[in-house]
């Protein structure tokens, strides 16, 4: 497929999708390469419109400049989205209480603290973004290393040989101080790159991943 069908693909795509209006959005592509300019009118839709553009076979990576831009009456103040997103998470058993740190400048929300499992890390995340009004988020919570297993890179190993999404002889792992992950290789779509994640994610100890997987052309 070359860069012209792409790109009229990324198109359909985003129009397709409900959740992005994509009259504002546009759409450049070089080898493979998508680049997103233009605005939309909450996080919401941000991330709603990178999604649409990783569902479309070909992508091999997104350079996403896309902005919010809120109509004045719509602008939300940083004290009532940081008191938003601190009663949205106490309402929520996915995060412990009192564990995670909000703060918020200028739209963009900062979550910080420190939770025992990933899954509680990302639910955290999942629940403030869905917030109106904010114009970004950097997830900076931390796990807690509650366990030191020895054979992290085995059982890694093991998970990703056991799905059925991953090609397994593609993926490279390297463990450092026994809980910091690496991920190299390459893998047909971005569906098999989350996967993998997943599956480095998935064994107990493992305290951050770092992606280089690439997207075969």
């Amino acid at each position: 497929m070359n860069d012209i069908e792409l790109r009229q693909n990324i198109i359909d795509e985003l129009e397709f999708e409900p959740a992005v209006d994509a009259a504002n959005i546009g759409v450049a592509v070089d080898k493979g390469v998508v680049s997103l300019s233009g605005h939309v009118g909450s996080y919401a839709e941000k991330l709603a419109a990178e999604k649409a553009v990783k569902r479309v076979k070909g992508v091999r990576a997104i350079a996403e400049g896309l902005k919010v831009r809120f109509a004045d009456d719509k602008k939300t103040h940083d004290d009532e989205i940081a008191r938003r997103a601190l009663n949205i998470l106490e309402w929520s058993a996915v995060a412990p209480k009192g564990r995670i740190i909000v703060k918020v400048q200028d739209g963009w929300v900062t979550l910080s603290g420190e939770v025992d499992w990933q899954h509680q890390r990302i639910g955290a995340e999942q629940l403030v973004r869905r917030l109106s009004g904010i114009q970004g988020l950097l997830n900076a919570i931390t796990l807690k290393p509650h366990v030191e297993p020895r054979d992290v890179k085995d059982r890694i190993e093991g998970a990703l040989r056991r799905s059925a999404h991953i090609q397994a002889e593609q993926i490279h792992v390297v463990v450092e101080d026994g809980r910091a992950v690496t991920l190299e290789g390459s893998v047909h779509d971005w569906q098999e790159r989350d996967a993998v994640e997943r599956a480095a994610w998935s064994v107990p100890g493992v305290s951050r991943v770092v992606d280089r997987l690439s997207i075969m052309g």
